[in-house]
């Protein structure tokens, strides 16, 4: 059924949008939001993957750090698109598990309006992300995370919301010991 919605959807933005403008409409639905991260402070020997010690991953607090601008829903929502990223990610989850504490503060946000979404830019949210050692207290690394929406059919908080948490997810990822195939 979905799958039949999203082919009526890129049919018929092929019909109104011109092609090219069409096929990246269609990708941009299916792909969502984009993520990526920029590790500011790394951890002490990247190479080795070092969050392999933690089996549980908890989102902290997220403030505001944009003189109040950021939609207080971007922080009502980030907490299900995280959740969503690491179950998708096939991360652990282990409740009894040590514990790595991700918190954050945004440093940009922002919408496009009318006129940009017709032109089609980019919306972003920016934010500065700490893993913390939830036991200790001991910040692990620090980096800059950008949840991005670049397609008409992206737009809104709630895609930011996911692209962020898919920026942090694929961090989590890359400091993560591959999983051993038996």
């Amino acid at each position: 059924m979905r799958q039949a919605m999203i082919l009526a959807l890129v049919a018929g933005l092929l019909v109104t949008g011109g092609c090219g403008t069409g096929i990246r409409e269609g990708v941009g639905l299916v792909r969502g939001a984009k993520g990526v991260h920029a590790v500011i402070d790394p951890m002490p020997d990247a190479a080795a993957r070092p969050l392999g010690q933690y089996t549980r991953f908890e989102l902290g607090e997220f403030t505001d750090d944009f003189g109040g601008r950021t939609p207080r829903e971007l922080f009502r929502l980030l907490p299900g698109a995280f959740a969503s990223q690491i179950a998708d990610a096939e991360l652990p989850n282990d409740a009894s598990g040590k514990t790595l504490l991700i918190r954050g503060r945004v440093l940009h946000y922002e919408s496009q309006d009318l006129f940009g979404m017709i032109k089609g830019d980019a919306e972003e949210v920016v934010a500065r992300v700490e893993l913390v050692d939830k036991a200790s207290g001991r910040v692990l690394a620090t980096g800059n995370c950008v949840g991005r929406t670049t397609n008409r059919v992206n737009k809104g908080v709630g895609k930011k919301a996911d692209g962020l948490a898919k920026a942090i997810v694929t961090w989590l990822q890359s400091r993560y010991p591959e999983p051993v195939e038996d």
